[in-house]
């Protein structure tokens, strides 16, 4: 009988933790080495345990956040197979995981293809990624009826940022940065700044680098 495949599953989320869980557990091909909800301890956790493959989600609460340590645990590792997973729309982090050469890229809300095919495709040495980024609505438009610097934008100003903030973030002028905000409302329909970067959260449509980066600390 061949030995089944040990998965690693990581996600600060319980119920999305959850559901790795049992994709793995149903899979016969699949069993479940561990599941972890900081990706910091899967870095110890491969070089403790022999896992094959790891699915692990981009954003974390508390730690280093997930795209980090796969390429940590991949540098370490080559031979272990990682699926990096997101609840966001946020497209800028496939080049960033094709760099680090991440095996594959999931985005769990928006994906047209199942978990468990994307598991097997890259233990048969595929590299999955999405061919086409996730497009959701945002008020009156879909995502990429804004253009990429409307988009840097929204990342600032999920941040809370200032006009003049973001201009400097940017090299923009705040006349500049502000007509952008303005394009951006009369697009979507919103009414304020506050609704376009709550709506943007929300939705998780962009998500800005300190938020994915930014080092926690438990409470």
């Amino acid at each position: 009988m061949n030995e089944k495949i040990k998965v690693l599953v990581v996600d600060d989320q319980y119920v999305a933790r959850s559901f790795f869980e049992i994709h793995v557990e149903m899979a016969k091909r699949y069993e479940l080495a561990a599941s972890l909800a900081n990706a910091e301890q899967a870095i110890a956790w491969c070089m403790e345990h022999p896992v094959d493959l790891v699915i692990m989600d981009v954003m974390m609460k508390y730690g280093l956040d997930g795209l980090t340590c796969a390429r940590i645990i991949k540098s370490n590792h080559p031979q272990i197979r990682i699926i990096l997973t997101t609840s966001t729309a946020e497209a800028r982090w496939i080049e960033k995981a094709k760099k680090a050469r991440i095996d594959s890229f999931w985005f769990k809300e928006y994906s047209e293809i199942p978990l468990t095919e994307v598991m097997d495709r890259t233990m048969n040495g595929e590299s999955v990624y999405p061919g086409i980024p996730p497009n959701p609505d945002f008020g009156e438009i879909s995502k990429y009826d804004l253009s990429e610097r409307e988009l840097e934008v929204l990342r600032d100003l999920t941040r809370n940022l200032t006009n003049e903030e973001i201009a400097e973030d940017l090299h923009l002028s705040p006349y500049t940065v502000k007509r952008h905000i303005e394009n951006m409302l009369a697009k979507t329909g919103y009414k304020s700044r506050v609704d376009l970067a709550v709506n943007a959260r929300v939705l998780g449509l962009v998500v800005h680098e300190d938020d994915r980066m930014e080092k926690k600390i438990w409470e």
